[in-house]
């Protein structure tokens, strides 16, 4: 953690939550992370040992606790973050979020981000599963909704009921906010293949990223 020796909440501040990787935790935290490795898989790029770092730094600050289980919850201190935080967003929705660097557009973690959002109590059981395919990235999914959501990287061998074809900047784009899935589906920009009843129950379900409001009123 590094120090600015000023002696100023703003500096203090920015001695907790300041170093790289810190608000992407406590951004996953705030949305309803609680593993270790879910916080792995949501930020590619995040080593291991840094990640145990800053969990290390949150815990000594009192931003986040650790239980028996292995579960990381925000204390009250953290919770307080959900606005500062949701300001950044909104903030960068507004000034700083243009189009996308190649580099930016990931599928294992657009899949992996989506999945998670999934309403599964919109989804007729008692077992729901979706195929996803990029048109321009060879990588296939499945998501296998059961009483939640799983990600699956190879075929687990249970029948489709929708497949969800799109190009991966255009799913990025209807994830974050700048249009809403039915939108996209009407318009042609993906495609949604299964019969009425799934492609209706999947619009349905599909939840945009909790920063997606801030995307859309900055659109």
């Amino acid at each position: 953690m590094n120090k600015y020796g000023q002696y100023c909440p703003i500096s203090r501040s920015a001695e907790v939550l300041g170093d790289r990787w810190t608000l992407h935790i406590v951004r996953d935290l705030l949305t309803g992370t609680t593993r270790f490795n879910e916080l792995i898989r949501g930020n590619p790029g995040l080593s291991r040992a840094l990640l145990s770092r800053r969990l290390d730094q949150l815990e000594r600050a009192g931003v986040i606790a650790h239980d028996a289980g292995g579960r990381y919850e925000l204390t009250a201190a953290g919770r307080d973050l959900q606005p500062i935080v949701f300001g950044l967003a909104e903030w960068g929705a507004r000034w700083a979020f243009g189009e996308p660097d190649t580099d930016e557009l990931d599928p294992d973690l657009l899949v992996w981000w989506l999945h998670r959002r999934l309403d599964a109590g919109c989804l007729p059981g008692p077992r729901f599963v979706v195929y996803v395919h990029f048109r321009d990235d060879p990588k296939r999914y499945w998501i296998v909704v059961e009483e939640e959501a799983s990600l699956c990287l190879t075929d687990p061998g249970f029948d489709v009921d929708l497949t969800l074809h799109s190009k991966l900047a255009t799913l990025y784009r209807t994830y974050l906010g700048h249009q809403t899935l039915g939108d996209a589906f009407r318009e042609g920009h993906l495609d949604l293949s299964g019969s009425k009843a799934a492609t209706k129950s999947f619009i349905a379900a599909f939840q945009p990223s909790p920063v997606a409001a801030f995307v859309a009123r900055a659109t």
